[in-house]
């Protein structure tokens, strides 16, 4: 590579990295004039690639926003950043919104980085992939579809209402209107909370379940303090299932959050008992909540279900049983 061309992708990757940049500071930074600086952003520029001049005390040159994606200039670490990145995302969930028949764009964007690669780098990639292990295998989660997700995005940002077509968890069909707050991606699937206008009350909807958003009419201000994540894990809390429990543990919250997760349950400390916690969850079986209890191993007491007591002392008696059984062979029936 000649040096003059070296020099114009040297200057690319500068102004890739954001801001503006001087022409004393280009100029320095490739080691030129400032009349070759401008040489070089007249080559870009022939070459499709959107740079802009800012005039001013403080002006000089940016890269702009472009009709086409220019090429990358990415330095050793930012280019295992972005790979490690994209695996990351793929293992998440969080990538899959951009699959397609071929493959997911997550895939080919790596591939075409780790193509370019140099040897050294690629060695370095290499070794780290081979010593790196997850503890779950990916998730093969339903995802949102692209244009859906872009939709709903374009709507939060410029608080547009939207109006979506919708499929539930029973595979009840609806269209609603929805002024939404913000989108949230929470255990490899994506979520937008807001508030539904037709029933006077806030929402959370499955973005994968969304067949259709397109914009309507006018806008609307989200509430103060808005924290759209927080909204999503109470309401993923506080959804409507089979049974209704109420308990109330001898714990700090912050141990009872060791196997209650905020989307599980909702916590209320006792003031006139402390350190009585109480704990409210809803679930559609109750068959997992004994082991839970034990596991937490702190005073508790049900106050609903009746099932859930029964349930538990089942659960005490096979402990115990299995406790006081003298040791030798297992049963083999």
């Amino acid at each position: 590579m000649s040096r003059p061309t070296g020099r114009v992708l040297t200057l690319l990757e500068l102004l890739q990295s954001g801001g503006v940049r001087t022409i004393a500071e280009l100029a320095e930074r490739l080691g030129v004039d400032g009349r070759t600086v401008r040489r070089y952003v007249d080559q870009l520029v022939d070459l499709d690639i959107p740079v802009e001049a800012v005039r001013g005390r403080y002006g000089g040159y940016r890269l702009g926003a472009g009709y086409r994606l220019p090429p990358l200039m990415l330095g050793d670490d930012e280019a295992l950043a972005v790979l490690l990145g994209l695996l990351a995302g793929r293992r998440s969930g969080l990538t899959a919104a951009t699959d397609s028949p071929t493959g997911t764009a997550s895939e080919t964007a790596a591939a075409k980085i780790r193509r370019v690669l140099p040897v050294r780098l690629a060695r370095r990639l290499d070794a780290l992939l081979e010593s790196l292990a997850f503890t779950s295998p990916a998730d093969d989660l339903p995802h949102p579809d692209a244009e859906v997700l872009l939709t709903v995005a374009d709507a939060v940002r410029h608080r547009r209402p939207l109006t979506i077509r919708y499929t539930d968890r029973h595979g009840r069909r609806t269209e609603r209107p929805l002024h939404p707050y913000g989108i949230v991606a929470h255990a490899g699937h994506w979520y937008v909370t807001g508030f539904d206008p037709a029933k006077a009350e806030d929402r959370t909807f499955r973005l994968d379940r969304v067949a259709a958003a397109r914009p309507a009419p006018g806008s609307f201000d989200p509430p103060a303090g808005l924290d759209p994540a927080a909204r999503v894990v109470t309401s993923l809390a506080t959804a409507p299932y089979r049974h209704e429990v109420t308990l109330h543990i001898r714990a700090t919250p912050a141990h009872i959050r060791t196997r209650f997760p905020p989307t599980v349950a909702t916590l209320t400390p006792d003031p006139d008992a402390p350190p009585w916690t109480r704990v409210d969850l809803r679930a559609d079986s109750l068959t997992w909540l004994p082991p839970l209890l034990a596991a937490l191993d702190r005073p508790f007491t049900i106050t609903r279900p009746q099932e859930l007591r029964t349930l538990t002392r089942d659960f005490a008696t096979r402990l115990t049983a299995s406790a006081a059984s003298p040791p030798g062979p297992r049963p083999t029936t």
